[in-house]
Formats: structure tokens, C-alpha cells, sequence
């Protein structure tokens, strides 16, 4: 009993860390769209991590979370369900992460899949709620939708890709993972990322 009580403890405060920590990047914007949307410097990392670290479950609950305090410090709104599926639903899409964190290159496959469902989010959005800003019709909506929400997402994505990858990095997070996830989840990540070494001592 002592020892899951521990373990929620643990998780608790890693995802409390990861959504100060993701919001506090998210308030470093480097770039501001107009109508919504931003480049931060990795705001979108720490969510994906706590997919990686805690599961899908608690990663999807630290993006509602983080959408709605990046709401609290103001947001663009012509709708309730707009607004849900660009804060909510959007930033909840971060935490799928965790789905893939078994797999080689597990991190950075969660994380173009978490970006890529942000991006599905915020796209259908902009299709059902923004195509009065583009020509009309269906397929112009569409394309201005896609434009638009790449515009912001995909630079942050490609250089937090970068990041991740780089060997420094890639150690640190390690050091972590060991220490947040169970052993028997540590040691599968591990060898899936490190196929040469078969005997890992925990």
C-alpha cells in the first residue's frame, strides 16, 4: 500500500512539474499568430514527456490541464467549441506520447504523434471556425487551415525534434525515466533503444 501511495506521489509531482514547466515556456513566445497560436521555445516537450513518463492517461490529463491555464492568461475565441478544441483537445492530444514510449525511438515517435494530433485539433478548427478569414468555399478553407497552423507548429517540431535527439539531452531524459517509470517499463524502454545491450542493471 506504502509503495503505490509513493508511486501517485511521484506521479502527481512529475506532472505538476511538466505543466509549470510547459506553461512557463508557453508564456517565452518567440513568435504570435493573430488568430491564435504560437512558437515557444519546446512548451509542447514537457507534455509529451509527461505522455512519456506517466502514460497516455495522466499525459492527456497534464495537456487539458496546460490548455487551460495557457487560457487563463488569455486566448482567441469566436466559439465554446472552437475554444475546447483548440485548448482542450489540442493540448490533451500532446499526451499520447505515452502510447508509443515502448517502442524504438519512442520519445521522438511520441512526439510527432502528439504534435501531429495538436495539429489535427487545431486544423479541424480552423476549417469549422476560420474559413470566413480565407476565400470562400470548402478546399480554400482547407488549405488556409493547414497554412496556417503549420506555420507556428512545425517550426517548434523541427527543432525540438533536433533537440531531443542530441546525445546530452537524450542522457537526461534517460536519467528521469529511470527514475519515474517502474523497473520492468524502464528495462523494456531501455533495450528497445539499446538493442546491443542486453543485460541492464537497475
Amino acid at each position: 500500500m506504502q509503495k503505490t501511495r509513493i508511486t501517485k506521489v511521484k506521479m502527481i509531482t512529475v506532472g505538476a512539474l511538466c505543466i509549470a514547466l510547459a506553461f512557463l515556456l508557453e508564456q517565452m513566445t518567440l513568435f504570435r499568430m493573430p488568430m491564435g497560436g504560437s512558437v515557444t521555445p519546446g512548451s509542447m516537450l514537457f507534455i509529451v514527456l509527461a505522455g512519456y513518463w506517466l502514460g497516455p492517461f495522466f499525459g492527456i490529463l497534464a495537456g487539458i490541464s496546460a490548455g487551460l491555464l495557457d487560457m487563463v492568461t488569455g486566448f482567441y475565441s469566436v466559439h465554446p467549441i472552437q475554444v475546447v478544441m483548440d485548448y482542450l483537445l489540442a493540448f490533451g492530444m500532446l499526451g499520447i506520447s505515452g502510447f508509443f514510449r515502448k517502442m524504438k525511438f519512442g520519445l521522438q515517435i511520441g512526439y510527432v504523434a502528439g504534435v501531429f494530433g495538436r495539429f489535427v485539433m487545431v486544423f479541424l478548427s480552423g476549417i469549422i471556425f476560420f474559413t470566413n478569414f480565407a476565400e470562400t468555399g470548402l478546399l480554400p478553407g482547407i488549405w488556409f487551415s493547414v497554412a496556417y497552423n503549420l506555420t507556428y507548429i512545425a517550426p517548434e517540431m523541427l527543432v525540438t525534434l533536433v533537440i531531443i535527439s542530441l546525445p546530452v539531452m537524450k542522457n537526461a531524459i534517460d536519467v528521469v525515466t529511470k527514475s519515474v517509470v517502474s523497473s520492468a517499463d524502464y528495462a523494456e524502454i531501455y533495450a528497445k533503444n539499446n538493442p546491443s545491450q542486453k543485460n541492464l542493471k537497475l
